[in-house]
């Protein structure tokens, strides 16, 4: 990981809420939980995807959040991650995401930076370790 990552730093991604992140309410779609947090891990993959070297990518490794709010099918979200802490690989977000009406989520979310060709190297132990049991 390069060192130019600080405290402080954000980024937002903006989604529609389209049919395939909603999940029916009473006679509503609403956004889900399950893609509110897909949409955090994406927002923070983000964050850091430009600071990372080359043969590198993150991982999330912890999500704690609270969906407020519901939104529905057709609105606009805007999810923001904020840096709050670098410790060596170990990155730690604030997380706020919003739709056009008010606040539907905050939380926080932790990455770690891996080196890919040791986390595969990792991935490749446990596929054979699988294969082994079956």
């Amino acid at each position: 990981m390069r060192s130019d990552i600080r405290e402080g730093d954000s980024y937002t991604l903006e989604r529609l809420v389209e049919e395939k992140y909603c999940t029916q309410r009473g006679e509503y779609r609403i956004f889900s939980t399950p893609d509110l947090v897909l949409l955090l891990e994406e927002t923070a993959m983000e964050a850091l995807a430009p600071r990372l070297s080359d043969g590198q990518s993150s991982v999330g490794s912890k999500v704690e959040v609270a969906h407020v709010a519901p939104t529905l099918l057709g609105q606009r979200v805007w999810c923001t991650a904020t840096v709050t802490l670098v410790d060596r690989r170990r990155v730690v977000f604030d997380i706020e995401a919003r739709d056009d009406i008010e606040t539907i989520a905050t939380g926080t979310h932790e990455r770690f930076v891996v080196d890919l060709d040791r986390f595969s190297d990792r991935l490749a132990e446990k596929s054979s370790a699988i294969a082994q049991t079956a």
